[in-house]
């Protein structure tokens, strides 16, 4: 049986990760990766495997089943995303909540011009939990979802801060708050603001002669990122932040509290994940989900797809009959 041909666009921390989860799907094979920089420049784990200026991307269109698209939701897949989905078979882990709708519409226009099929959103969250909130939602419609992340590393409030005059360098932690878990957990339904859910920790490197004062308080009033919330602001040198703060921690927890029968059953529904690499896990769901849109297109759909309009069982190597016995 032929293997599945993947390619992959971008090689930053998410690139590397789906060339490592690719190692360990038999039924795949990297056939290259593309970059925008200067291919000699980048060293792969798969010395075979050729490293492209994105550029010539054209020149691959028959070749490839499937492109993981690796880019940032903030300007990369916006563009990437529709450009590609006409000539390739794409996955991508566009994660910008409010422009979703935005997103899906230029994918899908591209993806049917081009009669291929393009799965958007997908990763952990938006991905495995968003699923995990519709079943929740459709199992006890008389209840309240609540989404707690962390303790991770938050990636675009990192970001936040070392664009703060006088930062050097930084990495912020979101916190889930324990109390507000367990309050949740017990049934009772709690009406609980972004701050009354999480703590946000921040770890933070001064350039030389900045006040450290004034850098504090433009993090903790910085609106849409930190003025809601608990700010926890640590100050260390550039060795510490390497040496106890370079690892890429993340997880989180999706509960459904609500209530059956008359209303005298309380039920909850949890589902968490709790992770030593985000990048490589989200990049390990990317390529379980290369395989559905690889099966969907051979069916001979076409579009955008959610992880909503894609069957589980279409991501496993497994056949249905495998499936029934290992997993019903």
């Amino acid at each position: 049986m032929s293997k599945i041909r993947i390619g992959i666009i971008g090689y930053g921390n998410l690139g590397k990760g789906v060339e490592l989860a690719l190692k360990k799907n038999e039924d795949m094979d990297l056939i290259a990766v593309f970059t925008r920089r200067d291919p000699k420049s980048v060293v792969l784990q798969s010395s075979q495997v050729p490293v492209v200026h994105i550029d010539a991307i054209d020149d691959y269109k028959d070749k490839i089943d499937v492109m993981i698209l690796c880019g940032g939701s903030a300007t990369d897949l916006p563009e990437q995303s529709p450009k590609f989905a006409k000539l390739f078979n794409i996955v991508d882990s566009f994660d910008t909540h409010s422009k979703v709708e935005e997103h899906f519409a230029a994918v899908d226009k591209a993806a049917r011009e081009g009669n291929k099929v393009a799965a958007i959103s997908i990763g952990w969250d938006p991905g495995l939990f968003s699923l995990n909130r519709l079943l929740g939602d459709s199992i006890l419609p008389d209840g309240v979802s609540y989404t707690f992340w962390g303790k991770g590393v938050s990636q675009g409030h990192s970001d936040a801060i070392r664009r703060i005059k006088g930062v050097k360098n930084a990495i912020q932690y979101t916190i889930p708050i324990e109390e507000a878990i367990e309050e949740v957990r017990s049934g009772s339904n709690p009406e609980l603001s972004a701050g009354q859910k999480h703590i946000r920790e921040c770890y933070v490197v001064l350039e030389e002669n900045a006040d450290q004062t004034e850098v504090e308080k433009a993090i903790k009033t910085m609106p849409n990122y930190f003025a809601d919330y608990n700010t926890i602001v640590h100050f260390v040198s550039e060795e510490e932040l390497k040496k106890n703060h370079s690892a890429m921690p993340h997880g989180g927890f999706v509960i459904r509290s609500g209530q059956t029968g008359n209303g005298g059953n309380k039920q909850i529904i949890e589902f968490s994940i709790k992770l030593d690499s985000n990048p490589e896990f989200t990049a390990s769901v990317l390529v379980a989900y290369a395989r559905a849109v690889y099966r969907l297109n051979q069916e001979g759909q076409k579009g955008a797809k959610t992880i909503f309009d894609i069957p589980v069982a279409y991501t496993s190597a497994k056949s249905s009959e495998e499936l029934r016995r290992a997993f019903l």
